[in-house]
């Protein structure tokens, strides 16, 4: 099975449209920065031969819901995987919670648990992605996300002057909402990730985000299928970069 997966990402990587010319960083779970593309592990061939920096997943999913959201699960052997990220020429992490209800105490213990992890992941050499993501079907979004809001600038005025985090966060639904986040100095990107929107909607709400950039997983995956031609898979890619690039320029 991830024999094929990685024949799936390695397709992806490799077309021609997979470029650093439009697309800054690609995040990589551990197996896949473990492999190798063309005889490259897969971090450096992204470096070296498209020009696009390296992340890797770092977190092992989610607990159960308490108090109106999820956060990350335990992670004991986190230092052993900083280690070898670090060895395999990781730039940085990326880590999930979730929020799913405006409960205060709950957000403020996400994001309390993304800067502490995140901090571990400075002090290794690494560049953390936080990612508190917003439900997009949680009837309190708009209010979750004032709260977040809040607590991340907590959390980034909190950091020292040597330690700097990236963000990514759900689509807002209030615009430009995130741009006191956008020009703190302590948050090198915010970047938004499509989180169950369809890409066309997904960059339309993105185009009218001033400085943030996409971090799409889901919908860049939108519309590529395993049996389709070399040509067919090539141009789908380059139609859906050029669409997310456009909409992250604004």
């Amino acid at each position: 099975m991830y024999e094929r997966v990685h024949e799936m990402r390695t397709r992806m990587i490799t077309t021609p449209a997979f470029s650093g010319e439009k697309i800054i960083g690609a995040i990589l779970f551990e197996n896949t920065m473990d492999r190798e593309i063309e005889g490259l592990p897969t971090g450096q061939f992204l470096w070296e031969k498209k020009g696009i920096v390296p992340f890797i997943k770092c977190d092992k999913g989610l607990a159960d819901e308490a108090d109106g959201v999820q956060m990350m699960k335990p992670m004991p052997q986190l230092d052993d995987l900083l280690k070898k990220s670090v060895s395999k020429n990781m730039f940085g992490t990326k880590m999930r919670s979730v929020i799913k209800k405006a409960n205060s105490d709950g957000i403020k213990k996400v994001v309390d648990q993304q800067f502490a992890v995140g901090n571990q992941i400075i002090d290794a050499g690494l560049c953390p992605i936080l990612e508190p993501e917003v439900d997009i079907t949680s009837p309190e979004k708009e209010a979750i996300e004032d709260i977040l809001k809040e607590e991340l600038l907590k959390g980034l005025d909190a950091l020292p002057e040597d330690k700097n985090v990236m963000i990514k966060l759900s689509l807002p639904t209030k615009v430009n909402l995130y741009k006191e986040l956008i020009a703190h100095p302590r948050c090198v990107r915010v970047v938004a990730l499509s989180g169950g929107y369809p890409r066309e909607e997904a960059n339309d709400i993105l185009s009218k985000q001033v400085g943030m950039i996409a971090s799409f997983s889901r919908a860049i995956l939108e519309g590529l299928g395993y049996g389709q031609s070399a040509e067919e898979f090539d141009q789908t890619m380059a139609t859906t970069v050029d669409g997310i690039y456009v909409a992250s320029r604004t």
